[in-house]
């Protein structure tokens, strides 16, 4: 099974940018679509932004269209989260999953993908 593992947290000042990454092993990662969830402390963990297996389509939030975008490398096994244009409500624990088998869409619930990496912290500062 895919193993994930992020990277590129870190504090930043609002309007300001990062880019996440997500590097997955074991497991062929072009077989799973990838999906970027985060949390922040006593509220339920939230969909950011998903990219289909091939990379050919993408699904990010509302709150953050326009500022995030999603891709990924399948030669490198590895999905990015381009974050820019940062507010302090971007500041959370994200997280990167995986989901394999069949869909028929991309998953933005966190019951769709059952590979979780243990997330990096963004904290954004006003």
């Amino acid at each position: 099974q895919v193993q994930l593992a992020e990277s590129g947290g870190g504090l930043v000042q609002a309007g300001g940018s990062l880019r996440l990454s997500c590097a997955a092993s074991a497991g062929t990662f072009s077989g799973y679509d990838m999906g970027w969830f985060r949390q922040v402390p006593g509220k339920e963990r939230e969909f950011v932004a998903a990219i289909t297996r091939s990379g050919a389509w993408t699904n990010v939030v509302a709150a953050v269209k326009g500022r995030f975008t999603v891709s990924r490398d399948n030669a490198l096994n590895t999905v990015y989260l381009e974050m820019s244009s940062l507010r302090p409500e971007d500041t959370g624990n994200y997280y990167c999953a995986a989901r394999g088998g069949p869909v028929a869409r991309l998953g933005v619930l966190v019951s769709d993908y059952a590979y979780w990496g243990q997330g990096t912290q963004v904290t954004v500062s006003s």
